[in-house]
Formats: structure tokens, sequence, C-alpha cells
């Protein structure tokens, strides 16, 4: 006898025997006890669910004599002549290749013959959304009110494809994905039934990899008993799937999500060199980025996955380094990847490009990438690697300070000048402030470091911004209010204060630098005494000394004010009071 697919010999020949489904099998067996079976069915359903298979066993049932629990008994009249694939009761249809009006015709003049053996004609048609519009017009009515011993068994992987019209007529059932561990649980089954050996971990790759497919975990399964001469290993599976080897699966998506471009780029050469399925390749990239995200989130993550521990290392070792945003924007843009693969010419590029994109967020500007990035900075900060880098910029600010103190000296007066031209130039505007220069913060604004607090020993300089030799021109309010700015942001504990100033009113009242506000709330904070030695300390900085300024409340008039004018006129009423 020829060699019969796995599939094929471990097909399901009783309901109690198929593979979860457990809402359709209940409602098929009370149908079959009760005797209530109707004239047509809808099975619709992912691919290798078990459309097909309880299909011919409800097929079976329903004509055998005596049924046990909903399935055929195998041993009636009925059930040995079925049995026969020349028997012409139960009608198996492939509606991809009888897809024309002719062949309804045809079987709406055949269902008007009795059945020879049993009691029902079954006609089974599998992927029933492939017959054309005149088909589904010529199967219509029959479907509608068909012979009593005619049932007919619809089934389909893209219900949204049959017309309204076909799915009112019907009784329908929604077939299921079938879950992880009962595909292990049946490919168990199937391997102890051929007497072949297995690792765990072999059985877990094959099951993900029918991905709730009953028929695709038996085909894998039926090459890799082929493979494997002796005991079946993890590895004979990864081989038998094409797909590339774990630890250099590892080794890239490390690169991708630490952002080494250079790194990454050359593993996905090394892959391709090497004949990888672009298509391949992605998805195990995707595995594996899932399996980070699994490693990341779950507890139980050792035994969802179900990894080697080589494996299960290996994939915490790289989630451990990855931030979320990183790894769900690397799975996003491969994800995007393996649907542009169908529609493109060019695989090869497509999928560098998505490399690159990937492990290169600097040069992406959507969310995700400066979310990415904002991570990575954060990262690092509580690892010491910026605060390194801060000091050495602070140490070659010092350094150019110091070339500066050893220039030959110049008359007083020039030096004056010159100070007192660079501040206007660098005229500060409060309504459009502009965040400190890339050059002076090394590419990110958060660690200037002029804007970092200070060491416990330098806790005087906090207080003591950097100061200017000469004050600014007192003509010029505006420039002044903006190096009253400067300075107080250069102040590591401004903060708060730094904000509430920049909606202050401003102005020389004589000499006196006055800063203005409406508020009883702003006015008495800002004269606390923390914020006005803070203030303080920022004048001083631009030359301006602490009887130079003033802070006044204006305007709105307090609560206090009010009440003691009622007073004034309640006391007085007989005199004219004006407020000025």
């Amino acid at each position: 006898m020829a060699y019969l697919a796995l599939y094929r010999a471990f097909r399901p020949t009783s309901l109690n025997d198929v593979v979860r489904q457990e809402h359709i099998v209940t409602v098929l067996k009370n149908q079959i006890t009760t005797g209530r079976i109707g004239h047509a069915y809808l099975f619709c359903g992912p691919r290798g669910t078990g459309k097909t298979s309880i299909a011919k066993i409800f097929a079976m049932s329903i004509n055998c004599e005596n049924p046990v629990d909903g399935s055929p008994c195998g041993k009636c009249f009925a059930c040995r002549a079925l049995s026969d694939p020349a028997n012409l009761d139960i009608s198996e249809i492939d509606a991809a290749s009888n897809n024309g009006v002719d062949e309804m015709r045809d079987l709406r003049e055949k269902v008007q013959y009795p059945p020879v053996a049993g009691k029902y004609k079954v006609y089974i048609i599998d992927e029933v959304h492939m017959l054309s519009t005149g088909a589904f017009n010529a199967l219509l009515k029959t479907l509608e009110e068909p012979p009593a011993h005619a049932v007919f068994i619809l089934a389909t992987t893209e219900s949204a494809k049959i017309p309204a019209t076909i799915l009112s007529r019907c009784m329908r059932f929604d077939f299921k994905l079938i879950p992880q561990t009962d595909l292990e649980e049946r490919l168990r089954y199937v391997f102890d039934s051929i007497g072949k050996k297995y690792e765990p971990e072999a059985i877990s790759a094959i099951a993900r990899a029918g991905a709730g497919s009953v028929r695709d975990m038996l085909s894998i399964a039926d090459t890799c008993v082929s493979y494997a001469s002796g005991t079946l290993t993890y590895e004979d599976v990864t081989t038998v799937l094409g797909g590339a080897d774990f630890a250099g699966v590892a080794l890239f998506c490390e690169a991708v999500l630490t952002g080494n471009a250079g790194g990454a780029f050359a593993k996905a050469e090394e892959f391709l060199s090497a004949g990888k399925s672009v298509g391949v390749l992605v998805k195990d990239v995707m595995n594996f980025l899932n399996s980070c995200a699994v490693a990341r989130i779950c507890r139980d993550a050792k035994n969802i996955l179900a990894l080697p521990d080589s494996n299960f290392a290996e994939v915490v070792r790289v989630a451990k380094q990855a931030d979320g945003h990183g790894l769900l924007r690397a799975s996003e843009i491969f994800a995007e990847v393996e649907q542009a693969l169908k529609y493109s010419a060019s695989p090869r590029i497509l999928f560098e490009t998505a490399v690159l994109k990937a492990s290169m967020p600097k040069e992406d500007y959507d969310i995700e990438a400066l979310l990415t990035r904002i991570a990575t900075l954060e990262k690092k900060l509580e690892e010491g690697v910026v605060v390194k880098s801060v000091e050495s910029v602070a140490t070659i600010k010092k350094e150019e300070k110091t070339k500066v103190v050893e220039e030959p000296r110049q008359p007083a007066l020039q030096k004056q000048e010159k100070v007192v031209e660079s501040v206007e130039e660098d005229t500060f505007v409060p309504e459009m402030e502009a965040p400190p220069d890339e050059a002076e913060t090394g590419g990110n604004v958060y660690f200037d470091a002029e804007y970092l607090p200070k060491k416990k020993t330098e806790q005087k300089a906090e207080t003591s911004p950097v100061s200017v030799a000469k004050p600014v021109d007192k003509g010029d309010a505006k420039t002044v209010f903006g190096a009253f700015l400067r300075s107080l942001r250069k102040n590591g504990k401004s903060g708060v204060l730094f904000a509430i100033c920049m909606d202050l009113n401003y102005g020389y009242e004589g000499d006196v630098f006055t800063l203005y506000t409406e508020s009883e709330t702003i006015y008495n904070s800002l004269n606390k005494a923390e914020h006005r030695t803070i203030i303080t300390a920022s004048f001083e900085g631009i030359g301006i000394a602490e009887d130079g300024f003033a802070v006044k409340l204006r305007g709105k008039k307090s609560d206090t004010f009010n009440r003691d004018l009622e007073t004034l006129k309640k006391t007085f009423g007989g005199v004219k009071i004006d407020v000025k």
C-alpha cells in the first residue's frame, strides 16, 4: 500500500477524535441524537481546523443505523457501504474547479434521485466561495428547498465572499484556530503512534510553526520525520523550516535594538549571502522580537515560549538590553516589511532598508523613534555614561576659558566694549525663546553641563550663575529682561521659578529695573526667601545689584486692598476717595 501522509493517516474518524471545536461538535451530536437534521450547513474557518473532516464524519453519522455518541459505528450496512469510495450517497465537490453554472445545474438535477445505502444524500462543497455569481444563483433555490433526503454542507475559508442570500439559508458554524497546547498533545500522540522519538522543544517548535492548523503542523512533522533518522531535535526542526540559526538571529536583533546599524547590516548580508529567503528571515526576526516581548512582559515566559535553555537565555539577554519603545518600533517595521514583500520586485533591498531604519532611530523622525532615543538616553544616564560625557564637555569649556585668560591683556575700555557688544548680539526675546544649541548640549537639550545640578562641593555655585563683567545696557529693558532670564535659566534650581518669570511684565522706574505682576499669589511666591535669593543671584550675574531691581504688584488690586477700601468708604461716607 502506498504511503499515506500523516495528516491523511491520522484524520479523525469520529467526533470525539476531533481536536477542539467543542462548540461545533456538541451541536452536531445533539442534532444526530434528536434526529433534527438541517438541510444546509456552512462551515467557516481557517485552513486545517477540521471543516472537511467534520463534514465527512457528520455525513456518515446521519446515515448510520446505530450512531455511537453522535459518531458512526462503522459496523452497520450503511457505514460499510458509505466507506466504499464508489458510493455516490456522499459526494464531495471541489468548487475551485467546478465553479460554473453548468456544474451547479447538473448537481440540481442529480439531487432529485434518492440515496442508495442510507437515509440521506449528502453534498459536501469545499471552497464554496470560489463559485461564480451564476453558479450561486443556480444553487440558490435548490439550497433553500432541497428534497427531504438531501443535505448540503458548504465549507469555506472566506465566508465574506459568499452572497448573503446563501448565508441566510444555511446553519453557520465558525471554526477557530487550534491552541498550541492542543497541537502539541496531538503531535505527541502521532509520534508515539508511529514510534518516532523526539525532544519536547522539537514538538513545541513544530506546533508553533503550524500556527493553529493541524494539517499544516502534520505536514511539517512529516518532513521532519523523514529528515531525522534518530531522535528529532529542535535544531532538526529549524533546519527543515529553512530558518536562520537561532544564535545568528539573536545577534542580529541585538544589533538592531541597540542601534548598532553596522553590525545589523553586516549580519543581514551574511544571512542573505548564505541563500536565506527574505520572507523566512523576516519571519524569524519577528518571532525573535516577539519572544523578547514575552520575556519582558510575562513572568511565565519560559513555559510560554518553550525554548531550549540556551536559546531562552539568549532571548532574556537581548530583551534586557532593549527598551519597550524600541522593541515595539522594530516589530512594527518588520511587520510592514512582511506585508510589503508580497508586492515588491526587490525583496532584498526592502529588507535591508528596514534593517537600517530599525537600527538608526536617530535618522527617523516619527514619534516612536524619538521615544526610543529618549529611553536610550535615560538608560545611559542611569549607567553614568551621559554624566561622563557631560564632564568632558565641562572640561573642554574650562580649557577654553583658561585660554582666554592667557591671552595678552587688553585695555580695560576695549574689554568692556567687547563684553557689551557680545550681549547685544545675543539679544534674548522672551516670547520666542529657543532651546540650547545642539553643539552646546551634545545633541540633547536635557543634558547640558550648565543645566545639570552641581556636586555637593559646589553648592555655592548653584546660586551664582556665570557673571558678566559689566551690566547690560540699562536703556533697553527688553535686553535686560532677556539677559536676566538667561542668567536665571542657568541656575540649577530655577525650575518653576523660570516658568513664572517668563510671564512677568518689566520696565524701568528711574534707575531701578522692576518686575511687575498682577497676581498676588505670584507676587508672594517671588518674594519667598529661596526664590528671592535665586532672583538676586541672577540679577547680580548680569551686573545689577540687589538695590538695582524690584518686584512689584500692580494692575489687579488684591483682596486685602479692596477690603481696606470698603472700610474707608464706610468710615468716611461723605468724603470722596480717588483710587489710583
